[in-house]
């Protein structure tokens, strides 16, 4: 069993927002799993596709509280940290359209994350990090609480679509049994 977690914020105000690309990860993977958001447990929305083993979960306790809901699942569906937690989010660390998948870490600058870490009481997870730095962001044109809320610029839609399948083969791959160090080599030659 896998139970990969797509972050970001619910609600029409911040789709298409920078960060919410974890949820946009989670429903392309619910789409070519033939799973659908149908249940609402532990503060989310979750795709169970128990023919692949793979929990898709989005949080709906806001960003900065993702933790508390994360925690949640992983007590209900009795899911190891370490060998079966992904969490996917948006990285301003890394530049638009790059993937990075590690095994454990701290959060950085990511609140959501931070609020992972403190409620499971552990970084050993995985993370499947989603590169949303821009050359806006980069030049200091936009702050960057305005920057993660603001709406994808369309000028970086290649790069976005892109990401997003990457992330999705990665997922597949981690689902059915890859090893980690074969992901990473993968995602890390783009």
């Amino acid at each position: 069993m896998i139970l990969i977690v797509g972050l970001g914020n619910p609600g029409a105000k911040y789709r298409n927002t920078y960060h919410n690309v974890g949820f946009m990860v989670a429903d392309e993977l619910a789409k070519k799993l033939g799973a659908k958001f149908s249940k609402s447990a532990c503060d989310s929305k979750i795709a169970e596709c128990k023919r692949d083993n793979v929990i898709i979960a989005k949080p709906q306790t806001y960003m900065n509280l993702s933790g508390e809901a994360v925690r949640q699942l992983v007590r209900a569906y009795g899911i190891d940290e370490a060998g079966e937690l992904v969490v996917c989010y948006d990285d301003v660390d890394l530049p638009m359209g790059r993937l990075r998948l590690r095994e454990d870490g701290s959060a950085g600058t990511h609140n959501g994350m931070r609020n992972i870490v403190a409620e499971l009481g552990t970084q050993a997870f995985l993370r499947l990090r989603l590169g949303t730095k821009t050359k806006e962001l980069a030049s200091g044109e936009i702050p960057l609480l305005e920057f993660v809320l603001s709406k994808i610029d369309y000028s970086y839609h290649d790069e976005l679509n892109g990401m997003i399948n990457g992330a999705v083969n990665a997922l597949l791959e981690l689902s059915k049994g890859l090893p980690i160090a074969r992901v990473q080599e993968k995602l890390n030659k783009r």
